[in-house]
């Protein structure tokens, strides 16, 4: 059975919807705006909602990507107009379509980390960051929940692609490919490498948006939008 999919933004207060409410709101969603998707499981039946790549809480994304069934209740192009009036404020859908690709397929996600200074943005901090990136490994340790010590190694250099830098007086905005699933790269720890490597660049604040996704070729996938910032750094790595 085919699949349908959405393509979304997540920003303003709905960065603070956890993964599992998310699901919840689009089946709630769904029911308000009088349209009929397929459900699955045998002896406790649910509607079939697939979020790809989940985002983390506090993270906006102007490219998230939700499967699920259409059963009936409208056609799929009637689907944006019909299900943005039963969304919470932030949550806007931007197209609907037949899925032509399945979200394993995705490698590479486009972000675009600002790193914010209460006192301006350090002096050579461009010159760090190239630095730190180019270095032939950058080994973090992170949480998990397979290992018994509850955390395992990983060098983020793998996991690292193309990336820009741009200078304002308070922040330093970074769009950048990491390694969307795995393994995937969290923005969180990007930034956590930064302050224990150059103390001097530990940010005051992280603000972290998804803004492109890329397949496992470096090419853009499939649903995703683009725009001005990501050029250039789609089909690199």
């Amino acid at each position: 059975m085919s699949d349908q999919r959405l393509l979304f933004r997540k920003e303003g207060r709905a960065i603070y919807i956890s993964h599992l409410d998310l699901m919840r709101t689009f089946q709630r969603a769904f029911l308000r705006a009088g349209i009929s998707i397929r459900h699955v499981g045998k002896f406790n039946p649910h509607p079939f909602i697939s979020v790809a790549v989940p985002l983390s809480l506090g993270f906006s994304s102007q490219c998230e990507l939700l499967d699920f069934g259409l059963e009936g209740g409208c056609t799929l192009e009637e689907v944006p107009a019909r299900l943005n009036p039963a969304l919470p404020e932030g949550l806007t859908i931007l197209g609907a379509y037949e899925a032509s690709r399945p979200t394993k397929e995705i490698g590479k996600l486009i972000w675009r980390l600002e790193l914010l200074y209460d006192s301006g943005v350090p002096q050579g901090a461009e010159e760090q960051l190239t630095a730190l990136f180019s270095r032939p490994a950058l080994v973090m340790q992170k949480k998990s929940k397979k290992a018994k010590s509850g955390f395992t190694t990983v060098d983020l250099i793998p996991l690292m692609g193309a990336y820009r830098m741009e200078r304002s007086e308070e922040a330093l905005t970074l769009t950048i490919a990491l390694a969307g699933q795995n393994p995937g790269l969290n923005p969180t720890l990007l930034g956590e490498a930064i302050g224990q490597e150059c103390p001097g660049l530990k940010p005051d604040f992280l603000r972290a948006c998804r803004v492109d996704i890329l397949d496992q070729s470096g090419e853009r996938f499939e649903g995703a939008q683009r725009d001005a910032l990501t050029a250039g750094l789609a089909g690199t790595e």
